[in-house]
Formats: C-alpha cells, structure tokens, sequence
C-alpha cells in the first residue's frame, strides 16, 4: 500500500481537474442557452430547466453519496462519478429533442455529485494538516478558473462550431482524470467499512432538498410557499428518521456536538447567500444603466473570479499556519465592506470604481473559502470526510439558491410586472441597494458564526 505521501501531486491533479469541470459547464451552458432555444424552439421555463435540473441532482445526491464513499470507498465512488460525468456528457452532445437534452442533464448532475463530495475528501484524507490548506486553496483556485473560463470558451465553442462541442470539449478533462485515478491513485479509502446505507433517510433528504429548491426557484408565486413548506416538513421527517437510525446518512451530531462544523457550515451557506446573486445583479446594472453589451459586461465581470484564483492558494496556505476560521472570518469581514460600498453605486458611478470593489469581493471571498473548507473538513474524524465534504457543497446551493431567491422577491415587489427600461432605471437602482443591504447584514451575522 503507498504511502500518502507518494500521491499527495496525482490526488491534487485529478482533485484540481474534476474541481474546474462542474463550474466550467455550469458557466459554458449558460451562455449556451440561447442557441439551444434556437434549435430546439423551446419555451423560456423549459430552457431554464436545461440548468436547473442538473443543479438540482446534483444537489439532492451530495449527501447520499458522501455517506456511501464512506462506506464503499471514496476512491471507487470518486471513479465511478467520473465515468458517469464523461459517459453523460457525450450522450448530451448527441440530444435530438431538449426532453433527451434534460433527462441527460440530471445523469449528469449525479456523477458530478459523485465527484464533488469525494474529491474533497480524498483530498483531506491524503494531505496532512500541514500542507491541507495549500491543497484546499489550489483546489479552490480550480473552481474559480472553470467559473471564469466557462462564459468566454463556451461562448467560442457556440459561435464556432455549436453548443454541443461544450459537452464533448469537457471529455478530455474526464478521461485524463480516470486514468490519473485508477493508474497512480492505488490506495483506496473507507470511513466506514461494513456500514449500512439508509435508504429511507436519503429518499427524505431528497425529497425535502428538491422542493425546497424548486419552491425558491418560483418565488413569489403562491406554489412556491406550498413547495418551500413541504420541503421545511420533509427536512423535519429526515432529522427524526436520522435519530432514528443506526447508521445514519448524515451524522446530525455533527452539528449538536461539533460547534466548528456547525458554525463553519452555516458561515459557508451565509456567504454563497450574501454573494452568489452579486453577479446577475452585476450584469443587469452594467448592461441596462451603463449600457455595456453582455461581453463587454462579462469582462468587467471576470475581475471578481480572477483574483479568488489567484488568491485561494495563499489564502489557503495562510490557514495551514494560522487558525483557519480566523482568516475567513477576516474574509467575511472584507466581503461586508466590498457589499456596503456597492450599495452607494449610482448611475454615474466609474467602472474603475466598480472593478475594485469587484476586486474587494474577490479579495474576500478568497479569504473565506480556502480556511473555511479547511476548517470544515478537520473538524471531522477520518470516517466522515465524506458526509462533510457532501454537506459543505449543499450548504452552498441552499445559499445560492437564496441568494436569488431575496433578489428575485425584491425586484418582484418593488418591479411587480414592468420590465427595465429607462422610464424603470431608478426602481432597478433601489431594489439593487435593497437587495445589497439585506446581503450586507447576512454577511455582517455571517462573521460571527466563521469565527465562533
């Protein structure tokens, strides 16, 4: 069996590889989608589910697959959601219809599944303390480049050649990381050799996590509370059935008895919720009130995401020498200061000024998400690094998710029915500074529970 150390640059190259691809297409199909409407003559709502349904299984599979790396092998779940994520994303590239195009999506989504909760974990299982956030940071770094490089290679790839070249252009990515896995990743890891998987509690989770999303996603229509409510009742039905339980799929004692990852948790979802939306409300700012077309608005855009990857490395090597949660804290710190700034921006507002706020964000949040993963995942015992690594990725899609959902709520009752336009320019202005306000005190309470 090989020593740790003699995989610790394979594990951080096949981590670093599967880290950029799910960000990568999430980005890259988003700007697709207009072609996709094109091909297919397709409804607005059903193009939008094109994206969601691959967010939202991946989402609901996050846990249920951490709880079964730790008992079948972190290594073979992490394999296996590769050859699922290459195999779907071929298929995708050959959809004759947006049905097949969907469904195709959601396999997807669960191999990425597979991979996010596993790499994380092999990741902290394979470094030491020591070097673990440097890990993390580069790690990091990778989803970052893959957010950032998405909207201008996949914008090239339609142009050029069609939306399809994005699902076959991921491949190489994929196979590249399946031969570095099975070739140099030799040792294998189990958290819990023998346990059992609860079936039941995952069905639950799944139930509660997806009408949970589906409910936000429609706000402010009625539906959306029924939606939300039932989500609320199921999360109730899978903490009694986890108590319950022998071999839980998500050790809710991590969270009564291990306040870091507790607080460390709700600080991660804190954060994608004060920060995720900064971008749609970005975009819509520079290319409504300063007139900017949506690629002159994109490279505006990007100085947020380019210095989170160039800083997340440092930042996580920072938190191998100093208290990790101490450095996100002074993340969120500096995340607080860069929302409260873009609550004063107007009309006239340079885009010098704006590009270093975005900057300051960027600043911050590389900050906070290098330590804050770091912190999450050693506050844990070896055998549930991947039910850790799980609930980390959902806390941010629940904080993604509302994320849009506050902004959507608040352009809702402030817009009602009308559109943006000129006649409409001071209602977008004020809900941005409302919208900017509530996120700058999520944010504000978010710097206790980092540093707690």
């Amino acid at each position: 069996m090989p020593d740790d150390r003699s995989i610790e640059t394979p594990t951080l190259m096949v981590a670093t590889f599967s880290s950029f691809m799910g960000p990568f297409m999430i980005s890259a199909v988003n700007v697709a989608l207009p072609a996709i409407q094109k091909e297919f003559s397709v409804s607005a709502v059903l193009l939008s589910w094109i994206a969601t349904s691959y967010l939202l299984s991946t989402a609901v599979f996050l846990v249920p697959f951490g709880k079964l790396a730790d008992i079948h092998g972190r290594k073979k779940t992490f394999a296996f959601g590769l050859m699922v994520f290459v195999l779907f994303s071929l298929l995708t590239a050959f959809s004759i219809s947006v049905w097949m195009l969907i469904i195709l999506r959601i396999f997807q989504g669960i191999g990425t599944a597979m991979i996010v909760t596993t790499g994380m974990a092999i990741l902290t299982s394979v470094f030491p303390p020591n070097k673990r956030g440097s890990a993390i940071g580069i790690y990091v770094a990778a989803v970052y480049i893959g957010l950032s490089l998405g909207p201008f290679v996949g914008g090239a790839l339609t142009h050029y050649f069609s939306w399809r070249s994005i699902f076959i252009a991921i491949v190489p990515f994929g196979l590249v990381s399946i031969y570095i896995t099975l070739t140099y990743l030799k040792k294998e890891w189990v958290g819990e050799r023998g346990g059992k998987f609860d079936t039941i509690g995952s069905i639950l989770y799944g139930f509660a996590l997806l009408t949970l999303i589906y409910g936000a996603s429609l706000l402010p229509n009625k539906t959306a509370y029924f939606m939300m409510a039932a989500g609320v009742v199921g999360f109730i039905a899978f903490a009694k059935q986890e108590q319950r339980a022998n071999s839980p799929v998500f050790e809710l004692k991590l969270f009564r008895n291990n306040k870091l990852f507790a607080f460390s948790s709700l600080a991660a979802l804190i954060n994608y919720a004060a920060t995720f939306a900064i971008t749609f409300l970005l975009s819509l700012y520079l290319q409504f009130i300063k007139g900017m077309n949506p690629r002159s608005a994109g490279l505006i855009l990007i100085t947020q995401p380019i210095v989170m990857a160039v800083l997340s490395p440092l930042a996580g090597k920072w938190s191998d020498r100093i208290e990790p949660r101490i450095i996100a804290s002074g993340g969120m710190a500096v995340t607080v200061l860069g929302l409260v700034q873009l609550i004063a921006i107007g009309e006239t507002t340079s885009i010098a000024y704006l590009i270093a706020i975005l900057s300051m964000l960027g600043f911050g949040f590389a900050l906070f998400s290098s330590p804050n993963m770091n912190a999450v995942m050693s506050s844990v015992e070896k055998r549930h690094y991947g039910i850790a690594s799980g609930a980390v990725a959902t806390m941010r899609l629940l904080g993604q998710m509302f994320s849009m959902a506050t902004a959507t709520v608040v352009f809702t009752i402030i817009f009602g029915k009308l559109q943006i336009t000129p006649l409409t320019y001071a209602l977008f202005l004020k809900s941005f500074k409302i919208i900017l306000f509530i996120f700058s005190l999520i944010c504000t309470v978010g710097i206790f529970f980092s540093f707690s």
